[in-house]
């Protein structure tokens, strides 16, 4: 009777150890400098700290076979961005530098010494504001399906014109956009779910912050800021290297033909094998 109540109670605490360790970490908050509730999560434990930062109209979640994949070997952190996700609302303008602040928030709040950043789309412009706050502590950027041409500005008349069928109707309009954003051969599925999800972003939130990241000056933000950036691009889109190279103090590109903006969901497999290549390259 004895050993059976033993092997009961061995058994019983290897399932409640393998429920604990399968169990998702709960989702953490901290205020962001203008007081605004901004959403994490942290994985993993190793150094350097892979920091994750979403684009226009997305969230932590986009991240998630990054997060599967990284988390064995680093300390893994998403974030959602004010406005976005499960992060609060409120803010006045909705700016790369606000945005920087955000991820600022988060990595004093968990102490991170050492980080890559590492942002989609929009936000490639956010992790360079993060970064002007804390260089120190930043090892490298990683911009994914973005910083196309470093050097390119939008005039007063592009942007508005651009901005136009949003602010008439901003869910039709995005769904719209985001579809472009594929090749015509991509998982229709999949093109449905993240058309669909970004479309339902907050307006008010979505023209913001696009506005800001149309006025955003690259080159005057990374002018003092000495950290080796990588591109995981697309070829859907062409990068000037030359461009970014002449504002940097080192600019690569690695490319993944025929698929598009989203590629670290399209092909999370060769993503994640070129991002590993990267972030080891960054640690050297």
């Amino acid at each position: 009777m004895r050993k059976r109540f033993l092997l009961f109670l061995i058994t019983l605490s290897l399932v409640l150890i393998s429920f604990f360790r399968c169990t998702p970490k709960q989702e953490q908050e901290v205020l962001s400098a203008d007081n605004i509730l901004i959403s994490y999560n942290v994985e993993g434990n190793d150094k350097p700290a892979l920091v994750f930062v979403h684009g226009w109209c997305c969230d932590k979640n986009y991240w998630k076979y990054q997060v599967a994949h990284f988390s064995k070997d680093y300390k893994v952190v998403t974030i959602d961005l004010a406005g976005h996700g499960k992060s609060g609302l409120g803010r006045k303008t909705w700016s790369m530098e606000a945005f920087g602040k955000d991820v600022l928030a988060v990595l004093e709040k968990i102490n991170i010494e050492q980080a890559i950043l590492i942002g989609h789309s929009m936000g490639g412009a956010v992790i360079i504001e993060a970064a002007k706050q804390m260089p120190t502590r930043i090892i490298g950027l990683v911009g994914v399906d973005t910083y196309h041409n470093i050097d390119s500005k939008s005039s007063i008349e592009e942007i508005e014109n651009f901005l136009k069928p949003f602010k008439n109707n901003f869910k039709e309009a995005t769904n719209n956009f985001v579809r472009r954003m594929f090749t015509p051969d991509a998982d229709s599925v999949l093109v449905n779910q993240i058309a669909d999800d970004m479309s339902s972003a907050s307006p008010e939130v979505g023209i913001g912050a696009i506005q800001e990241y149309f006025n955003f000056d690259h080159v005057s933000a990374l002018k003092d800021l000495k950290i080796p950036i990588v591109c995981i691009n697309s070829d859907k889109w062409p990068t000037d290297v030359e461009a970014g190279r002449q504002y940097t103090m080192s600019f690569e590109l690695k490319l993944m033909p025929g698929i598009g903006h989203f590629v670290m969901i399209e092909q999370p497999d060769k993503f994640n094998k070129l991002l590993t290549e990267t972030v080891n390259g960054f640690s050297r």
